[in-house]
């Protein structure tokens, strides 16, 4: 009797969402690894540069569907799928914010082709500090949505796989025993409870939003995948020192923090105010960790201020 296939997993490119109405989706190949990215090429005549977005732990260049249509208005717009996350592969590897630093540094000089306005959230945040660093030629305007200052488990698991890293970490990621957890933790209801956890607008948790969550989890070695980024993570050399990062910005950069983030406290925005004076720190009450998707007109309406503002003083 021929063994049954396992159907091909559906990819979130392949929806029909707001965003692949709004802008153009394709892929592209680093290091033998596809990658997903949005963009749309923005009015014409614009003077501001080029956006990338890079999202958080666990999550896609979805997680900006309130976003980036709005800010193609203004200006060009493109958004990026972390290696390990989305629709890009779910490689066997070594993680950390040096290599998707090099990711999105390599796609910043490959694909867009000019220097950008780099604006990450929590992870991705980090991952834009370290682009910027190592790359500051290719950045001209930073902007972090929350920065995760160390290796704690809430700072750099934030997102739907946190409270799965704590019990991986527990049975030190043993494969066998990770499918068991990965298949609970990938359902739609656990999916909705953590991320109603994790919002303060419970409206934005939506059908749409679990679904972004769900479906990259059902990939080929994703399970696999979860276990490296796990290990990964507490290594010590998962990221450069931050607060040096910061110390020695050489480009203008906006902090953004909710005063009500569950997950990375905005007390951590203070240790960070005084280390440059390049960097402009901006608390929004009100709001929490995904303060991008919780209040997306003031956010939109925010980081295109800044964008404008610092191009007519430079």
């Amino acid at each position: 009797m021929p063994r049954a296939t396992r159907p091909a997993p559906v990819l979130l490119s392949s929806l029909p969402t707001v965003l692949s109405a709004a802008g153009y989706q394709r892929f592209w190949y680093w290091r033998g690894w596809r990658i997903r990215y949005w963009f749309h090429p923005g009015p014409e005549g614009v003077t501001v540069p080029p956006l990338l977005l890079i999202h958080g732990f666990g999550a896609n260049l979805n997680q900006w569907r309130h976003n980036l249509p709005a800010l193609s208005q203004v200006a060009p717009v493109y958004a990026i799928d972390l290696l390990g996350f989305g629709d890009a592969e779910k490689a066997a590897t070594i993680y950390g914010a040096e290599l998707w630093a090099a990711q999105v540094s390599d796609f910043i000089q490959a694909v867009i082709g000019q220097p950008v306005a780099l604006v990450g959230h929590s992870l991705g945040a980090l991952v834009a500090l370290t682009a910027t660093h190592n790359h500051p030629d290719w950045v001209r305007q930073l902007a972090l949505l929350t920065l995760p200052l160390g290796a704690d488990r809430e700072d750099l698991v934030a997102g739907w796989v946190a409270a799965l890293a704590l019990r991986v970490e527990s049975l030190v990621a043993n494969p066998v025993l990770m499918r068991s957890l990965f298949a609970l933790a990938r359902r739609p209801s656990f999916l909705r409870r953590t991320l109603a956890g994790i919002y303060t607008v419970p409206e934005r948790v939506d059908d749409e939003l679990v679904n972004l969550f769900a479906l990259p989890p059902c990939d080929r070695g994703a399970a696999r995948t979860l276990c490296y980024l796990v290990r990964s993570r507490t290594d010590p050399s998962f990221s450069p020192s931050i607060k040096d990062m910061v110390a020695t910005l050489t480009v203008p950069t906006l902090l953004l923090w909710g005063d009500q983030d569950r997950v990375v406290p905005v007390a951590q925005a203070q240790s960070l105010a005084d280390l440059s004076p390049l960097l402009t720190t901006q608390i929004l009450p009100g709001v929490g960790h995904c303060l991008y998707d919780e209040t997306d007109a003031d956010f939109n309406q925010r980081l295109l201020t800044w964008l404008k503002n610092d191009q007519q003083g430079s």
